[in-house]
């Protein structure tokens, strides 16, 4: 169990910083998300100063004393931003270095000169789950539209036929598997076993991607029939330079955290003896932290040097690749300080003494918690985040299993019904040309076939382990 995981046990054991009721405490996490929502949605304000503001005013709505607040707020932002914050700057090194390199140019040139017409949606998929492991959502959706929109312009398809599952196969990747944000902070509040959930992910992420990727995007390309938008048809990032990486050794890089992980949650459950040497060896090099930090050391050779690129280059790659995570980070942090906000004032008992009232599973309570947030804030991150917090205490006596399939059923409601508070949303709508309706039709009705598909799934999986 990770030190954050502990601090989140041992806030919830703790007395709360208010003495108000169920019914106070639920119309305050009322009053502070729609609050968020308001500075989020109305008056544009960046989302790490509407959570901060938020979790303040989640305080005084509950009753609690302003200084007890701000320590609650700041100790779940310094928390979260320790436990999962080298993991972003890692994945963000990553990302860049494929990027640049060329890397993932090599990827997708490869797989779609293989492909044929009747292929090409599931080459899609495969293209996007690949290169969407180490890139986060917003820098996967750059990348990759332009190879979308270059793939049905030349070759003649539907451009919903080829968009949609290359979308899908980034969402599912970001809302379910780590080392994506989400995720990870997920699993560090819940205490779950990071390499179970990976292998339990893997295993709901690729029927629900088949389900909203190739097979969806039918019904899409019939709903909405658009011409490829001229003006956003790019040059290709990586046509600067004069080599790229190989496939084999750009997809063992990308793939090289992932195994590592993979390998040590197999020997967690084969061997299953804290003294045993493997076990050690395994519980070191597939910790996240050295599974990213190795696949980044690995990547300068097989990604930038293999590219032509001097040690200055390199070094100026890693520099770039970082700036733009400030304000992932802040949200991320202020998603915390939110969540531990909520622990404090006594939310986690409150909704468990819901949850025991209504009789709902646990896995589908966390589900419809991340559903709600993520409705009112559109971030799937803060959805995931504020959910976890809110069901922690739902986690304790939990199997390895169980808790993992929390961590899944919380990320499967994150990414429930994307709409217009959503920056994915007008991302999508801009790089497709669509109007906002087109953009519900596809994007949105894409993003909840994910959601529910994602939630029966891990559902089912609760029925036989």
């Amino acid at each position: 169990m990770t030190s954050l995981s502990v601090e989140i046990l041992a806030a919830d054991a703790a007395e709360p910083i208010t003495s108000a009721g169920n019914a106070q405490l639920g119309i305050a996490v009322l009053a502070g998300i729609a609050l968020i929502v308001l500075l989020i949605t109305r008056f544009k304000l960046h989302a790490f100063l509407a959570l901060t503001i938020g979790s303040l005013a989640l305080g005084a709505f509950a009753g609690a004393p302003l200084a007890d607040t701000i320590k609650s707020f700041t100790t779940g932002l310094g928390n979260t931003v320790a436990g999962v914050g080298v993991l972003i700057a890692l994945g963000a090194i990553l990302g860049k270095l494929l990027a640049d390199s060329g890397g993932a140019d090599q990827i997708v040139d490869t797989i779609l000169a293989r492909a044929s017409a009747r292929s090409m949606p599931w080459a899609m998929v495969l293209i996007a789950s690949v290169i969407g492991l180490p890139l986060f959502f917003e820098v996967g959706i750059v990348l990759l539209i332009p190879v979308v929109l270059l793939v049905a312009k030349r070759g003649n398809y539907s451009l919903m036929r080829i968009g949609i599952p290359a979308l899908a196969g980034l969402s599912v990747m970001h809302g379910l598997i780590p080392p994506h944000p989400g995720p990870l902070v997920a699993i560090d509040a819940l205490g779950a076993n990071l390499g179970v959930t990976l292998a339990l992910g893997l295993v709901v992420a690729i029927p629900t991607v088949i389900i909203a990727g190739p097979v969806f995007s039918r019904y899409a390309a019939r709903w909405v029939d658009i011409p490829v938008p001229e003006n956003m048809v790019p040059t290709r990032p990586s046509e600067d330079l004069e080599k790229r990486p190989g496939f084999g050794a750009t997809v063992a890089t990308i793939l090289l955290p992932v195994v590592l992980m993979l390998v040590k949650a197999l020997v967690d459950i084969v061997v299953d003896d804290p003294d045993n040497g493997l076990q050690k060896v395994t519980d070191v090099i597939g910790s996240p932290l050295i599974a990213l930090l190795a696949a980044v050391i690995v990547g300068m050779f097989t990604l930038g040097r293999a590219a032509g690129f001097t040690k200055e280059r390199l070094s100026s790659t890693v520099e770039k690749s970082l700036a733009p995570i400030a304000g992932v980070l802040l949200i991320v942090g202020a998603g915390g300080g939110f969540k531990q906000t909520l622990i404090d004032i006594g939310v986690g008992q409150m909704i468990l003494d819901f949850s025991e009232n209504w009789s709902i599973p646990a896995l589908l309570l966390a589900w419809l918690i991340a559903v709600a947030i993520r409705l009112a804030t559109g971030s799937a991150t803060v959805a995931t985040i504020s959910a976890a917090g809110l069901v922690a205490p739902l986690a304790e006596g939990m199997s390895t299993t169980e808790t993992a399939l929390l961590v899944l059923a919380i990320g499967a409601g994150s990414l429930f019904f994307s709409h217009v508070n959503d920056a994915g949303f007008w991302l999508v709508k801009e790089y497709f040309g669509m109007t906002v309706g087109q953009t519900v039709k596809t994007w949105s009705v894409m993003e909840t076939i994910i959601s529910v598909v994602g939630i029966v799934f891990v559902l089912l999986l609760s029925l036989v382990l």
